[in-house]
Parts: C-alpha cells; sequence; structure tokens
C-alpha cells in the first residue's frame, strides 16, 4: 500500500465507532508484537504491508513493515510491527506521517531481518497488490546480503475481480467498503495489514459470491515446505543490474498540470485492456492511474514505473499496449457525453506526451471511443417494421441540426437524440442527416440545407424517426466492427483503412470488436459472460455476425 498512498491525498484519521476493531496503536521505534511460539504454529497465511521512502523498490527504501499471521481460515494469530531507519530521506512524511525523527532510534533492516524471516518461514504471502510489497522485502534482503525465497502469495487486489466484480476501483479502502470492513489506521503498515487480513478472511470463507479458489486455498500447505536459508549469500550485490533495470523514457517537455481526478474517479481500469493482456497490466495501470491524479509524471516517477513493470513481468510491448489502452479508456470517459471538448482533447493530448505516446494517436483513439460508444448505443435496436415509408432512416452516429421550431419541442428533442448518440450540431454541413424544422423560419440553415441538398424533417417526423433509430452504419464500409480496447498499441505497416466515426479514417490494424461492445450485446441477447477475460469466441463471431446483418437493413 506504500505506493498507492503517496499519491492519495491526505485525510484526517477518525475514530474508530464504538464496537469497532481496536485502534492502531502508537507506533514505535523498535518491533512491537503479540506473539505465537514458534513451535506452536500451523501453516497459514502472514498479511504484510510496507510504508516506504518513495516509488522504486530498485532506489527506495522500507519505513515500516507490519506482518499479521492467520490460520489457514484467515482467523489472526497474532501482529507484528516495526520501524526502520532509511539511512536516509523518509518521504512523504504528509502522507505516511513517519519523520525523520521518527525513526532516527530505529534499527535497520538489515538488524531485524532474522525476526523478520521467523515471521514469515512456513507462511503464503497475502497483500493488497502484494507484488509490490514483495518487491520491496526483495530488495531489503538483497541490500542485506540475503536471497528471500519464491513465496507463495495471494493478491487480495487480484482476487477482488473474483469476490467483488461489480468494483470500478479497487484500491484497499474501495474492497473494504464494498466488503462492510471498517478500515482504520489507514496510511500506517499496521492498519492496512489488518485491513488487507480481514479482506482475505472474506474471500476465504462463504460470504461472497465466489467460493474461495482452489489455488487459494492450497498455498498455506505450498508456504509450509518452503526452505528459508539460514545465512546470508545467494544474491548479487544490490545494485548491481539497477542500470539496466531502472531506465528512463526519454525526457519531454512537461505540459502544465491537467485535471484528470474527475475523470479517473470515474474510471474502470479493466476497460484500458486489450482481452489477452499479460496478468500485471491491471495493478500496473492501478498505479498508472495513481501517479497520473495531478496530471504530473516526473523523472522520479517515470523511473518508477519502469521498476515496477519490472516487478510485473511487463516488457517494452506491453506497457506500450497498457499506455496506449490507458488513453482510450480516457477517450472513453470523455466521449461519455456524446462529444469531446477543447479541453478534454487538450487533456488527452498532454496525458499521451506524459507516456511518450505519438500525438497524432488521439485522433486515432478518439476515433476508436466514438465508434465503440456507437456500437453500445446501436446494440439491441428493433429493425425497421414492414410498412416503413419515411425512407432513408435515422441511424446513431448520424449528425442533425434545428432551426424554426418551438423551443420546448426542440429542447425535448435535442435531449433525446443526445441520450440516443444522434449528435445535435449548431450548423449545417454535407455530413447533416436532417434538418428539424416546422418551416417558420428562414435564413442560414435553411439555406445551407437547400444548397446541401439535405433533407428536413418536420419534429413530429424526427420524433418517429427517433422511436426506430437503426444502428450505427458507414457509407462504404461498416463502422463496426468497432476498434478495440487497447487496439492503437500494435503498431502496423499496412496500408488498408477502414470508415470510423465521422467519416475519419484509422489503420485497419487499429479495428477489432470492442470487448466493451460485445459484452453489453452478448447480455442483451441472453449470453452469459463476465466483466473481464478473453470472451468465448463464438460470443465475438454472434456479435460480427449481427453487425454485419445490422448493415444491410
Amino acid at each position: 500500500m506504500g505506493f498507492f498512498d503517496r499519491f492519495r491525498k491526505s485525510k484526517p484519521r477518525h475514530a474508530a465507532p464504538a464496537g469497532g476493531p481496536p485502534p492502531v496503536p502508537p507506533a514505535v521505534a523498535g518491533p512491537a508484537r503479540t506473539s505465537t511460539p514458534v513451535g506452536t504454529r500451523v501453516p497459514g497465511f502472514a498479511v504484510i504491508d510496507v510504508e516506504t521512502t518513495g516509488l522504486s523498490a530498485a532506489g527506495h527504501r522500507v519505513l515500516e513493515l507490519a506482518i499479521v499471521r492467520t490460520d489457514p481460515a484467515g482467523r489472526v494469530l497474532d501482529e507484528w510491527v516495526s520501524r526502520f531507519n532509511p539511512e536516509g530521506p523518509v518521504g512523504a512524511t504528509h502522507i505516511h506521517g513517519i519523520t525523520a525523527a521518527d525513526v532516527a532510534r530505529a534499527p535497520r533492516f538489515t538488524h531485524v531481518l532474522e525476526e523478520i524471516s521467523d515471521r514469515l518461514a512456513g507462511a503464503a504471502i497475502a497483500g493488497h497488490n502484494v507484488k509490490f510489497d514483495l518487491a520491496f522485502l526483495r530488495s531489503e534482503y538483497a541490500r542485506a546480503g540475503w536471497a528471500l525465497p519464491h513465496l507463495p502469495a495471494a493478491c487480495t487486489l487480484a482476487a477482488s475481480w473474483d469476490h467483488l466484480p461489480h468494483l470500478d476501483r479497487r484500491r484497499l479502502p474501495d474492497c473494504c467498503e464494498a466488503a462492510g470492513i471498517r478500515h482504520t489506521g489507514a496510511h500506517s503498515a499496521l492498519g492496512d495489514a489488518r485491513a488487507t487480513a480481514a479482506l482475505l478472511a472474506g474471500y476465504l470463507g462463504h460470504g461472497f459470491a465466489q467460493p474461495p479458489t482452489a489455488k487459494l486455498l492450497a498455498l498455506p500447505q505450498l508456504a509450509w515446505n518452503v526452505a528459508w536459508p539460514t545465512a546470508p549469500g545467494g544474491v548479487e550485490p544490490f545494485g548491481a543490474d539497477a542500470p539496466a533495470r531502472v531506465q528512463r523514457w526519454t525526457a519531454a517537455p512537461k505540459p502544465p498540470a491537467i485535471p484528470l481526478v474527475q475523470l479517473l474517479e470515474r474510471f474502470r481500469l479493466a476497460d484500458a485492456l486489450d482481452d489477452g493482456a499479460p496478468d500485471g497490466s491491471l495493478p500496473y495501470l492501478q498505479l498508472l492511474s495513481e501517479v497520473l491524479e495531478d496530471g504530473v509524471l516526473d523523472e522520479e516517477e517515470r523511473a518508477a514505473l519502469v521498476d515496477l513493470a519490472a516487478i510485473y513481468d511487463l516488457d517494452a510491448q506491453a506497457v506500450a499496449a497498457a499506455h496506449r489502452g490507458f488513453l482510450l479508456a480516457l477517450a472513453h470517459l470523455a466521449l461519455d457525453d456524446g462529444r469531446v471538448s477543447r479541453a478534454e482533447k487538450a487533456e488527452l493530448t498532454a496525458t499521451a506526451d506524459l507516456l511518450d505516446v505519438p500525438v497524432n494517436v488521439v485522433t486515432a483513439v478518439l476515433d476508436a471511443a466514438e465508434g465503440a460508444r456507437l456500437a453500445r448505443l446501436s446494440a439491441g435496436l428493433r429493425p425497421l417494421p414492414a410498412d416503413w415509408s419515411l425512407g432513408e432512416p435515422l441511424r446513431v452516429g448520424d449528425k442533425v441540426a434545428f432551426t424554426g421550431c418551438d423551443w420546448a419541442v426542440r429542447e425535448r428533442l435535442e435531449q433525446r437524440a443526445d441520450q440516443l448518440g444522434v449528435r445535435v450540431m449548431s450548423n449545417v454541413s454535407s455530413r447533416t442527416a436532417r434538418l428539424v424544422t416546422d418551416g417558420s423560419f428562414e435564413g442560414g440553415k435553411a439555406d445551407n440545407a437547400a444548397s446541401l441538398g439535405t433533407r428536413l424533417a418536420h419534429p413530429d417526423e424526427f420524433a418517429i424517426l427517433l422511436d426506430h433509430l437503426q444502428p450505427v452504419v458507414s457509407k462504404s464500409a461498416v463502422a463496426a466492427p468497432v476498434p478495440r480496447l487497447g487496439a492503437a498499441s500494435t503498431a502496423s505497416t499496412e496500408s488498408s483503412t477502414v470508415v470510423a466515426a465521422e467519416g475519419r479514417t484509422v489503420p485497419s490494424a487499429h479495428v477489432g470488436p470492442s470487448p466493451a461492445a460485445v459484452r453489453a450485446w452478448a447480455r442483451i441477447n441472453g449470453y452469459e459472460v463476465g466483466d473481464r477475460g478473453r470472451l468465448p469466441a463464438e460470443v465475438t463471431e454472434a456479435y460480427r455476425r449481427a453487425q454485419a446483418g445490422a448493415s444491410t437493413h
């Protein structure tokens, strides 16, 4: 949780309500513990949480470590917490609350390492985004000359997809709130470890939608058989490979801070990933979203993200795909109201620059996001009735303009058109599908419509067109299959193109069914699909056939 805390706004701490969990005791310089004698221990979990001086396990230090031991069912057996002298700056005191004076007399990590090993040995490790915590532990062990063995581990963040599938955000406070767990002592290692242990106990029980997996239940016994080292050795001097791992992206002039917080609060990170993305992509994006909440990505954060990519075994291609998918998901959010403002376009462009995504990709991802939005709005629309007599129907994504209508009628129709995915424009152009008018006003729009041959529709007729709105389709090629989330990450030298939203073109390598659009269509049509993971091939194929059929009506 230390990394998350670096980018979380500081909030006042509240006392636990009566009857709630006991408050976290004041941290002390040395270890604080409740103990279970080593000889009486049984297989179980060691729930860990670290507070750190910064973001990178390769360059920053552990300030505080908490270990909560549980039995295989998640019942707490004992607790242990200690602060450490980091032999340097303590980092963001305003977040973790630890000052240099607090740790001046604290032990160095190496001096407590054997006790830490004793408390971890024989237990499966658990944590919220556990790879982050384990990376810092591994680095501290390496600094002391010890090799931390490979430890079976459970991640309560990753498991939240099975047990709390409805969440948009999956930080520890989000998961605890959804699970009804009171999270006291946030921003402290012991407070977060206790909350994580309670969440783990819920996963191990049967109070959630899904029972515990066989893999989770097997972890304690696997960990019980892990051999721990009894002496230093078996590890390269710390930092020997740091220059190769902690590389930095090419520095670029930093734009002004971007107010992304409101968008990110509504952000569904899974929508930023293509089906089949590496497992580490989601936690990487969770960390990336926290970093970008202030709209700035400084050099230290850039280096830390490279280090985190290594922790999650993400290569350069996977990171580039995650960055482009992240940008595309932001474009989807910006398009939620049917249009992208200049300010939103500027935010997207600046974010692309921060993530080293070519700026010209912004246009492509906006097209892709618009295509996916139109596909979602098209899903489930009924075909035209057999006695249809109004000629070419109105379609999702069409542009219309109004002139000379009763104001109350016009406002009602404009609002309904916006909701259905029909764009209401302030002028008439060659791309305007209808000019809605009652004939009471002549002038600029009417004259332009006459010169361009734009079809006219009375407000009453326009209401009927909206009642029988048809799916989006392009003039020369079907706009669906829609560009998929994350598809802009794949570079291609192919010259073929397809028509996207508003007549623009994007490379064919950038298009494919949007997972979000396919899932929406599948649920409407009675298919059982989850919120993430690879979609069944037969569902995707059925979606393609349905879209192709819609284009022939």
